[in-house]
């Protein structure tokens, strides 16, 4: 039975939102702050709400440290450091979730067998070929834009991303009986915080243009949605691995998206 709206005014989203927020950046970012952190367990769920907002601190800050390497750096190089940035904020954790998933979903075995390859931290040769051909297409679009447009790229690709996570959980069950990371995010209130996500990306009409708005929305529900089909198939639900692989190929797509746009 879904919560009813007086259970979701009394959850902590609403009565906590700062340990929310914070939980939500401590996951997101590799940024050290340890103020309540011990608290977080009891804040994942309901941090979901805040992946979008994250998704656009994320990117403002790459956006403007772009721009400033931009006064002095060939734009390719500027598309290498982008790229750097918005990876190493997270740590690389949704590069990694990638890799695993590439290993587990290309390797023809049945659902048993790839949660046990994703489960594996050593990566293999399909997590490393994935990886290489995300990040080649990321630089190809990248390094094709004007400043303005590389801005607005960078700016725009870790909001989506972050947001496709949200649509990701709302859309399939957890795929691990017995537990792990992404499970820790999972709760009632998916589908409401994919409304929220939907609503967040909607706002960003009036500061991107209706034109790049409605790219951003086709690429990340485009992407989440194919993507959560493929879940589905190859092995039930989700799992923390194909989360944050949802996140790095709806980049991806929104990078490309935006690059093709150009020559319209």
């Amino acid at each position: 039975m879904q919560p009813s709206w007086s259970d979701r005014l009394k959850s902590p989203t609403f009565r906590h939102p700062v340990l929310c927020f914070l939980a939500a950046f401590r996951f997101l970012t590799i940024i050290p702050v340890t103020w309540q952190a011990d608290k977080d367990g009891e804040y994942f769920r309901h941090s979901l709400h805040y992946f979008p907002v994250m998704g656009a601190l994320i990117g403002l800050a790459a956006g403007l440290a772009s721009l400033f390497f931009r006064w002095f750096l060939p734009g390719s190089v500027v598309a290498v450091i982008a790229i750097i940035l918005l990876a190493l904020v997270s740590g690389g954790l949704h590069l990694d979730g990638l890799a695993d998933t590439a290993d587990g979903f290309f390797s023809s075995r049945p659902r048993e067998k790839i949660l046990e390859i994703m489960r594996d931290s050593r990566t293999g040769a399909m997590g490393v070929i994935v990886i290489s051909l995300v990040l080649l297409l990321k630089f190809a679009a990248l390094s094709t834009m004007p400043p303005a447009v590389f801005f607005k790229a960078v700016c725009l690709m870790p909001i989506a991303g972050r947001c496709a996570i949200v649509f990701s959980m709302a859309l399939l069950p957890y795929a691990r009986q017995e537990g792990g990371l992404g499970r820790l995010f999972y709760s009632g209130h998916c589908r409401l915080s994919a409304g929220w996500s939907f609503v967040f990306l909607c706002v960003l009409a009036p500061f991107t243009g209706v034109r790049t708005t409605v790219l951003i929305l086709c690429a990340t529900g485009a992407t989440g949605l194919f993507f959560s089909v493929w879940c589905r198939r190859k092995i039930g639900g989700a799992t923390g691995d194909t989360l944050g692989a949802v996140c790095e190929l709806t980049e991806m797509a929104v990078a490309v998206g935006m690059a093709n746009t150009l020559g319209l």
